[in-house]
């Protein structure tokens, strides 16, 4: 049943759709796709163009707004917006521990989740296209893995295509999950560098908590056990704009004086497992490295055997000399499947992907060669979580896509600019910067 009700400024509407599980199989088992339609409330009954926005991820369903803020207010200036929750997420068919045992073991789990990757996901955006907008092409703005997404869908369906708006997302096209890896640690080092140039405070206090974890190894409040890796993985934070701070913030008050001693504080543990913790979503540990699969070599862990590649984030090391702690950030590791209890029951699932080597082919060099739909990328100029000249060299691989190189956002320019991300990209795309 479609549902119509109204926030501020806009009228919401939920929408749901019933597509294949494998698009190569159609009459086989279904799998139901939640989206959420928002229109200004003044123009309700407009014929106007459609706009799809893809979450970054994977393992996201798309933002929940609360009327017109961010982007989305900019979108509906033009636009009618489709907010899809790609398949297994949100409100779609859920894919987490609760759920994949409805498969079987972890073999068919894992086939199961081979079809929640980025060709999966253009697929079911073709799918319901034609009911959404009558047939006519629409836009799509992918963040981050969206914007995988999105370079997949130029790759495979740009008949399907309006215009192509892509943020902090343009993927390599080519490149293993080792070659990531190996770009991704050295912007984490920097990273880390820049935090502590920012709160020279922090290098002792992450310090001393790194020690006080490798002499106990806790289990926190909510059942995650905090590790020294764990610990420096809270690096994540570091590639968003307010990260430094909200990582800063936690390290302040890590520590409580109890009747039997110094413990880790009840506030300090609550907010390391929110970080921490993929409960809420998965498959970003389940699919993170299966991402970049494509042909005959397994993904393997990568950036877990890659970390080792660069001593300088060996905690026992900094730790026994007087270097400073090296955080990490957006690298799913296999120790994260022992220490999260979301995680846990879905370990041998995730050995099982991890191992793959069938992924299919992602992207069409050819044909995006050759593209002819208007796109436009923004490229944040050191992102932690996508290297910059990983997609630099994409973008010069599209035909007619513009980019606009930037230091002013981190990877998050998209939700904390406003409307000026998307207003950029729209300019460019349209021919009118």
């Amino acid at each position: 049943m479609t549902v119509t009700y109204r926030q501020p400024g806009v009228v919401l509407t939920d929408r749901r759709f019933s597509v294949p599980l494998d698009h190569d199989d159609p009459a086989g088992e279904r799998i139901e796709l939640y989206a959420r339609e928002v229109v200004p409330a003044a123009r309700g009954g407009a014929d106007l163009p459609w706009l799809v926005y893809l979450q970054g991820g994977p393992g996201f369903g798309a933002t929940r707004f609360h009327g017109r803020e961010s982007w989305l207010d900019r979108a509906l200036r033009d636009f009618r917006v489709l907010l899809l929750d790609q398949r297994g997420t949100g409100s779609s068919t859920p894919a987490n521990r609760q759920t994949l045992p409805l498969r079987g073991g972890p073999r068919e789990q894992a086939d199961y989740l081979a079809h929640f990757r980025a060709d999966s996901i253009v697929r079911d955006c073709e799918a319901i296209r034609p009911e959404v907008t009558s047939g006519a092409p629409w836009t799509v703005l992918g963040q981050s893995f969206g914007g995988f997404c999105a370079t997949h869908y130029l790759s495979a369906a740009p008949e399907g295509l309006a215009a192509a708006l892509i943020t902090g997302g343009l993927p390599a096209l080519d490149g293993h999950a080792d070659d990531v890896y190996r770009a991704t640690y050295p912007r984490m080092a920097r990273k880390t560098i820049a935090h502590y140039a920012r709160y020279p405070q922090d290098i002792e206090r992450a310090r001393r908590v790194a020690a006080h974890l490798a002499e106990h190894e806790p289990v926190l409040n909510g059942g995650y056990r905090l590790t020294v890796p764990a610990f420096q993985s809270l690096g994540i934070l570091l590639g968003t704009g307010d990260g430094s701070h909200r990582l800063h913030y936690l390290l302040e008050d890590a520590f409580v004086r109890t009747a039997s001693g110094t413990a880790l504080s009840d506030a300090f543990q609550e907010n390391v497992q929110s970080v921490l913790s993929y409960a809420g979503n998965p498959l970003y540990a389940l699919l993170h490295e299966a991402i970049y699969g494509q042909g005959e070599r397994p993904t393997a862990w990568s950036a877990e055997r890659v970390r080792a590649e660069f001593p300088q984030f060996d905690a026992d090391k900094a730790l026994a000399g007087d270097e400073p702690l090296l955080f990490t950030g957006e690298a799913v590791q296999r120790w994260m499947f022992d220490c999260d209890p979301a995680l846990r029951p879905l370990r041998e699932t995730a050995d099982l992907l991890a191992e793959r080597t069938d992924w299919p082919r992602l992207y069409d060099q050819d044909r995006l060669a050759a593209n002819e739909v208007p796109a436009a990328a923004s490229v944040y100029h050191d992102d932690m979580y996508v290297d910059a000249g990983h997609a630099l060299r994409t973008a010069r691989a599209i035909r007619g896509l513009r980019t606009w190189v930037t230091d002013e956002f981190e990877h998050d320019g998209l939700r904390v600019s406003g409307p000026r991300v998307l207003d950029r990209l729209l300019a460019l795309a349209r021919g009118e910067a």
